[in-house]
């Protein structure tokens, strides 16, 4: 829970596990091998930052290359291979591309059960990466392996800086070098990050490999003009977070401000009055989903509605789907499997939207019982054939890329895709409403019926 420490800003605590002597400074020890990390909650979001990745063997210096990027020891570092076992996320400002997250990974030849189980994670992290550093162990050269992993990430179209590393250990890379190049296929960078040669070389390369196209949508700016009201209906019941709103509605705020348009916070049951006591009709209400109906029955036909999970769906995946996969609805049979994913982990409610109202409202559609699964966090099920329908959430705290890399899943597998707001709308019979504001969506729903 948000608190304030020693008189400054929010703070977001969270409680990790990690191993002896993983302890970045400062950091307080709470328990036996818990440490407690501070995440500011007025810095940019992990999921709208640029995501940074570093990929290669075990022991190729990755965690160090992290290190001397950040300039602090934000990963752990040993000679011993496999050290980084999990994911490790560094935020940071990376000028003048601004917020980045940098993501140390596992070797991507680990050995044994164990290491598959890294190994299938650090693939996870290239669903996500919108720039990869690719780190060449200048003491092993290029090898079949490297060859191959340049490969993965070249197919999965993702921007690769090729590094060659430990250069001040290593007498032959000089020789070896034009071989390498050719082989790969690309110029490699020298660099070694334990005397901190080629380290702003490889800075530079990441700000011109970085997408030079925005990283996201924006998610109301086209919607509202200076000045323009956007009354946002924020519902404050036993699944709202204690003393602050939710990341979808903290953003939408910021983007209204940021275009220079007037923000209205009000609760759904107080709604009406707070239309009537405006200057002037809003431009738009954006709604919590599970309002929508409320919502939408006191909100004059004039007025543009939609809702937090529309926007986000429209700025970190493609809308357009994911109205086709509202659509299929109605292809739904009882007994056909659904799934529910949401990308990250929280205290479930006894109303719960994801395990309790959809499931409840899905079923009320068919007229019967439907299986459900659930799946939760940064991973995303491998084999989804099996399923009629998949309902995802909101998706605030996954970027981009990595939910139009479920897009593409889904759609490969040809197993239509939601999210809840897209859901919520359509089985309230609220979306065509609700769509308004996006005229490719909107026509692609009536063309459907």
């Amino acid at each position: 829970m948000p608190r304030r420490l020693n008189g400054r800003s929010p703070w977001l605590i969270r409680i990790t596990k990690v191993t002896s002597g993983n302890r970045p400074p400062g950091c307080p020890l709470v328990g036996k091998g818990m440490i407690v990390y501070m995440d500011n909650m007025n810095t940019t979001p992990v999921s709208s930052r640029l995501h940074i990745g570093v990929f290669g063997r075990r022991n190729a210096g990755k965690s160090s290359i992290i290190n001397a990027l950040t300039k602090q020891p934000a990963a752990l570092v040993s000679p011993v291979p496999g050290t980084t076992t999990d994911p490790v996320f560094k935020t940071m400002e990376l000028l003048p591309l601004g917020p980045v997250v940098l993501i140390d990974t596992a070797g991507l030849d680990d050995e044994g059960d164990l290491g598959e189980m890294r190994i299938k994670r650090t693939n996870d992290v290239l669903n996500s990466t919108d720039v990869a550093i690719m780190l060449v162990d200048a003491m092993i050269g290029v090898t079949d392996f490297e060859i191959k992993l340049a490969g993965i990430i070249r197919e999965k179209n993702i921007p690769v800086i090729i590094a060659l590393n430990k250069i001040d250990a290593s007498a032959d890379e000089e020789i070896q070098l034009e071989k390498w190049q050719d082989v790969l296929g690309q110029g490699l960078i020298k660099i070694s990050a334990e005397t901190g040669t080629g380290i702003d070389e490889l800075i530079q390369e990441i700000i011109k490999a970085a997408p030079g196209e925005a990283l996201e949508i924006s998610l109301v700016g086209d919607l509202v003009k200076p000045g323009d009201f956007a009354v946002l209906v924020v519902p404050i019941d036993s699944a709202a977070p204690k003393g602050r709103l939710i990341l979808p509605q903290q953003q939408v705020i910021r983007d209204i401000l940021e275009h220079a348009a007037i923000s209205v916070v009000t609760k759904e049951t107080e709604l009406k009055q707070t239309l009537a006591g405006l200057s002037k009709k809003p431009t738009i209400v954006i709604t919590d989903s599970q309002a929508f109906h409320q919502v939408a029955a006191e909100t004059p036909l004039d007025i543009s509605l939609t809702s937090f999970s529309i926007i986000m769906a429209r700025q970190k995946g493609d809308l357009v789907e994911l109205v086709k996969g509202a659509a299929a609805v109605k292809n739904l049979n009882p007994g056909d499997r659904v799934l529910i994913a949401e990308g990250c982990t929280h205290h479930h409610q006894e109303d719960d939207i994801g395990r309790v109202k959809i499931p409840k409202w899905l079923e009320k559609a068919v007229e019967g019982k439907l299986e459900f699964e659930w799946y939760t966090g940064r991973g995303f099920p491998a084999n989804l054939k099996s399923y009629k329908l998949i309902v995802h959430c909101g998706a605030c705290m996954l970027n981009r890329k990595e939910m139009l890399h479920r897009l593409s899943k889904a759609r490969a597998s040809k197993v239509p895709m939601v999210n809840y707001g897209v859901l919520i709308a359509y089985l309230h019979g609220i979306l065509p409403r609700a769509l308004d504001s996006f005229p490719e969506a909107s026509a692609i729903l009536k063309e459907l019926g």
